[in-house]
């Protein structure tokens, strides 16, 4: 006689989507009308043609930024199945995954400073032109050049972690405009960013007819808009900066970065979101199956990034002086809270929807945290030098990634508690970085500048 074994599924109350929504909602339209009309995020300081003029730039910004974020994530919409389809068994692709922490590692460390040198102009069109090489190479569906294309799709996410950033405060400066307003246009980036993954996703979900990875509709529409991005750069965006000449940049990044104790606590914070959120995507799904239970994960990815827009829109409300709840503690407290929601979730098993529930407050802390590390970049480097210091403090994340997937998705000698425990103690010593370069004597608020 044959034993049925029936599996529970677990289901997400809708009530979810609709609570995160108006929360994004009603932290994204209500702030308005809790800040005075002199504050920073506000443009009724402004003369009538000062604000059409940082409006318009501000929104070409945000157009092409949301084209790129869409573009690199429409080359990883399909994850290991891309892989699996190949028949390669899990510890090969955990081998091939490898090599995007080992191509960010030894080549993306070092593309920050091409882009300080050559300037963001170039290092944007070489973006887009990774992107348009992948998304060719993925289309001819052969394991050789899918492999090649992760390489490149590597170094185009180690160019978008600095490149537009970079562009964005060079334009800023360069055309007068306000620098405290510089705020207002990180958070929005962020924003952009977040609402352009959902947006990938949803287009993939109508591109793709077949469960195995195997249509390349999402590829090819990656290297129409990669193309759409270059053609819109070439065309847009003017020759704001020269090349910088080698030894004049080493001097600069020797003095402003590698000498600079403020800027070496800034670059551990930078590096422990970045591995703590890549850790995230690794153990996520495995730290939620584990339950035994049935789960619908594509259902819960919208949950993940709607969290993270909740936490970027909520950035105004701690950063602007005028705000009843602006607070100088913030972004401290934004990795503490994130360094907790990993610690117990490394520390023992929890129940689904408690473990989901630790998730998006992880996700809503990194919402908040992008946006303020881009405002202390600002208040304590000159721009030249900021691709070079995002790309270098990379580095040691990356290393730490490429050590778990060898040792701990390869090899087998890692427990994912311990992976998510490092995690955790290295979003909580951020903490005390961030906390030391507050009480400095050099620190800045916006209303000095």
């Amino acid at each position: 006689m044959a034993v049925v074994i029936e599996r529970e599924e677990w289901e997400i109350p809708s009530s979810a989507y609709y609570l995160l929504f108006l929360s994004c909602f009603a932290s994204l339209f209500s702030f308005p009308f809790f800040s005075t009309r002199s504050s920073p995020f506000s443009l009724h300081s402004f003369d009538h043609a000062q604000a059409l003029s940082f409006l318009r730039f501000q929104r070409g910004l945000l157009l092409v930024y949301s084209l790129a974020s869409v573009t690199g994530s429409l080359q990883m919409i399909y994850g290991e199945v891309e892989f699996m389809r190949f028949g390669l068994s899990r510890d090969q692709i955990a081998l091939i995954f490898s090599v995007v922490p080992a191509v960010s590692l030894f080549v993306g460390s070092f593309a920050g400073i091409f882009s300080d040198i050559k300037g963001p102009r170039k290092a944007c069109l070489l973006y887009c032109m990774l992107h348009l090489f992948a998304g060719m190479l993925k289309c001819v569906n052969w394991l050789p050049f899918v492999w090649i294309a992760s390489a490149f799709v590597a170094i185009a996410s180690s160019l978008f972690s600095f490149c537009f950033e970079t562009w964005m405060v060079t334009e800023h400066e360069k055309q007068g405009h306000r620098k405290d307003l510089l705020t207002d246009t990180f958070w929005r980036m962020t924003f952009f960013e977040s609402i352009s993954l959902l947006g990938s996703q949803v287009l993939a979900n109508l591109l793709t007819t077949d469960a195995e990875g195997g249509t390349p509709l999402p590829f090819a529409l990656a290297a129409i808009l990669a193309i759409l991005g270059f053609l819109y750069i070439k065309r847009k965006w003017s020759r704001s900066q020269d090349a910088l000449a080698i030894w004049s940049y080493q001097k600069s990044f020797s003095s402003h970065v590698l000498r600079d104790k403020k800027i070496w606590a800034l670059g551990w914070a930078q590096a422990s979101i970045h591995f703590s959120t890549s850790i995230f995507w690794l153990l996520w799904a495995p730290s939620i199956l584990a339950d035994g239970r049935d789960v619908q994960l594509s259902r819960l990815y919208p949950l993940f990034i709607g969290s993270r827009v909740l936490g970027s829109t909520v950035f105004p409300w701690f950063y602007d002086t005028s705000s009843p709840y602006y607070s100088q503690n913030s972004l401290t407290s934004a990795f503490a809270i994130a360094g907790l929601a990993l610690s117990m979730i490394a520390y023992d098993y929890q129940e689904i929807g408690a473990l989901l529930m630790l998730f998006c407050i992880f996700h809503a802390c990194v919402g908040f945290i992008l946006p303020s590390l881009a405002t202390l970049r600002t208040m304590y480097m000159p721009n030249e030098v900021r691709g070079g210091m995002i790309s270098m403090s990379m580095g040691p994340a990356n290393a730490a990634i490429l050590l778990v997937m060898l040792a701990g998705a390869y090899h087998k000698a890692i427990v994912n508690s311990a992976i998510m425990a490092v995690s955790a103690f290295a979003l909580l010593t951020s903490c005390g970085c961030v906390h030391m370069l507050k009480r400095s004597k050099k620190h800045q608020s916006w209303h000095d500048l």
